[in-house]
């Protein structure tokens, strides 16, 4: 159940990022960006939110997460991702802290002058089946860094942030909402009961009891609404954001309608 629970918040985070997963063998996740400072600011948001997770779990039953960052051209074929490019990558991986990133030097000149955090310089490393070592880098990050995940989602956070009366964490409530998109549509509610298991107050709680008891049918009977809320929320229109509250009173996204209502307004 942790690896599942981990699995749909990395999973959330890799899309609100813009990118895309290629391979999910065994606990690891081989995933593509548009840009390397994307796939960066994910890694730090993993590495945040599963630090997060693993607070109230005791030490011995943590789960935590090593990951790898690569720039480079790579291959695509029948639906996955090939070359040195990926190759190194993982290689990377295996070399990083638990709960630490590695990047190449690559990665480090590309991004050195646009994150907040450092690079402790690992030295030159000999990666399988690559001709020439890599010089690798282990990454330290604040614990607080604000990582912008990709422009559109940065725009909903802001929003999120302006409203700061309304919620108490603004970053937890942008991370809560990315894990109820991904994990909504649940059939069986494994799914359902892991979303109250970390967020049992949490702005979709009553919904997800409700489809866990059967008092609410399945997520195909939301249809109309999810159709209705995709058409207003990115119009930046108070109007039309209201009107969605107005015929959904308690909707599935009343929360965050909410608050880009207020933020709106200010």
């Amino acid at each position: 159940m942790t690896l599942t629970s981990h699995r749909a918040t990395i999973d959330a985070l890799i899309e609100a990022a813009d990118g895309q997963i290629f391979g999910t063998a065994g606990d690891s996740v081989l995933a593509e960006f548009p840009s390397v400072v994307q796939a960066f600011n994910c890694a730090i948001a993993i590495q945040i939110a599963i630090g997060h997770a693993n607070e109230d779990v005791p030490p011995d039953q943590q789960m935590r997460f090593r990951i790898g960052i690569n720039v480079g051209d790579v291959m695509v074929k029948n639906g996955d991702i090939f070359g040195d490019g990926v190759n190194i990558a993982a290689r990377l991986e295996a070399l990083a802290d638990a709960g630490g990133i590695c990047v190449t030097r690559g990665v480090r000149d590309h991004i050195r002058d646009r994150v907040r955090a450092t690079f402790e310089d690992m030295g030159e490393q000999s990666i399988k089946n690559i001709a020439r070592p890599v010089r690798a880098f282990r990454v330290l990050f604040d614990p607080d860094y604000d990582a912008e995940l990709s422009p559109s989602f940065q725009t909903e956070l802001e929003s999120v942030d302006d409203a700061s009366g309304l919620v108490e964490d603004t970053k937890d409530q942008a991370i809560e909402v990315a894990f109820w998109e991904s994990i909504r549509e649940d059939d069986d509610g494994t799914e359902l009961r892991l979303y109250l298991e970390r967020y049992p107050h949490g702005s979709f709680a009553n919904l997800a009891r409700a489809r866990l008891d059967g008092s609410l049918k399945p997520a195909e009977d939301t249809a109309v609404e999810v159709s209705f809320w995709e058409s207003v929320r990115d119009s930046r229109d108070a109007t039309l954001i209201g009107a969605y509250l107005q015929r959904y009173p308690s909707g599935e996204f009343t929360t965050l309608a909410k608050i880009l209502i207020e933020s709106l307004d200010r």
